[in-house]
């Protein structure tokens, strides 16, 4: 690993908790072993608060040109153009972002190679109105189980934010038009078995106290947050894989753990070690979903 220099190190990033440059290049030290498998072969959108969480934040797409050659970059189209994004591949490149202030990486759902064609589906949930995190727990069981009866295995993940993240793995065999609409069926599904809990109104005053199920991720150029990035947000929590067996425990909240605590986390075993990765058919899941409405 490069001797990465963190310039201003003592620049404080959170100052109600005195966290600092520092100390946010120590945690993606920390769990570069665990983040990197997660990143690698994507395109990030970088968060970056050169003033701290109490300033204006730069979301960034394209990679400066200072940044060194051995940082990863690829090169994606957009209307009229395209981008040069960071791709982190590696270690090193995690922790020059938090050198320049990236609090939070947010990661494409396909891979560079194959940019319009996800490897990645990914439902986002967050309470609106009354709700509480109790209701976006029984949300993701709901999602997930639905997921699973039509073979689409998955990964949960707090957001370190509100919600929960449930994940599931694509062949890449389909464009993203054709996940969003699987997603928004699986969606649509949900919210007629429990209209007065779930629902997918992308309008906020239309929700209610409703868990809305967002699949807005699913397309061209979305991005997620990414495993173990930081949240700029009191306390700096992180974004955290976990079991489906966690999903029941009262203590599971989405800013649990951050980067004080989270080393502990760390000594257990990896949650999402174990569970499926082999990227599955969204074609055969949607007729599987078909054959059970």
């Amino acid at each position: 690993m490069r001797d990465i220099e963190i310039s201003r190190p003592e620049k404080v990033l959170f100052p109600d908790d005195g966290i600092t440059k520092s100390e946010l290049a120590e945690h993606y030290r920390r769990v570069a072993s665990r983040a990197i498998p997660r990143l690698r072969g994507r395109a990030l959108m970088m968060e970056r608060h050169p003033d701290g969480i109490g300033g204006k934040p730069l979301m960034q797409k394209n990679a400066p040109d200072y940044f060194p050659d051995w940082v990863h970059t690829a090169e994606l189209p957009k209307e009229n153009g395209t981008v040069r994004h960071v791709v982190c591949d590696n270690a090193d490149t995690l922790v020059y972002l938090a050198g320049q202030a990236c609090i939070t990486t947010h990661r494409w759902m396909s891979r560079t190679d194959r940019p319009h064609h996800p490897d990645l589906l990914v439902f986002d949930l967050d309470p609106s109105g009354d709700a509480d995190f109790e209701d976006v727990r029984w949300a993701a069981s709901c999602v997930g189980g639905l997921l699973e009866v039509v073979e689409l295995p998955t990964q949960l993940m707090t957001t370190g934010s509100r919600g929960l993240h449930v994940i599931a793995a694509l062949d890449r065999k389909s464009d993203f038009d054709s996940v969003r609409e699987f997603a928004r069926r699986v969606a649509r599904v949900l919210v007629a078995r429990h209209p007065g809990r779930l629902t997918d109104e992308p309008r906020k005053a239309d929700r209610g106290d409703r868990i809305y199920l967002d699949i807005q991720r699913n397309a061209y150029a979305q991005t997620a947050v990414a495993p173990y990035s930081v949240r700029a947000r009191p306390g700096a929590p992180v974004a955290t894989p976990i079991g489906w067996s966690e999903l029941d425990d009262r203590k599971l909240r989405p800013d649990r753990w951050n980067v004080r605590n989270i080393a502990d986390r760390l000594r257990e075993d990896d949650p999402w070690d174990g569970t499926a990765t082999r990227g599955r058919s969204v074609r055969a899941a949607d007729r599987r979903l078909s054959a059970r409405i």
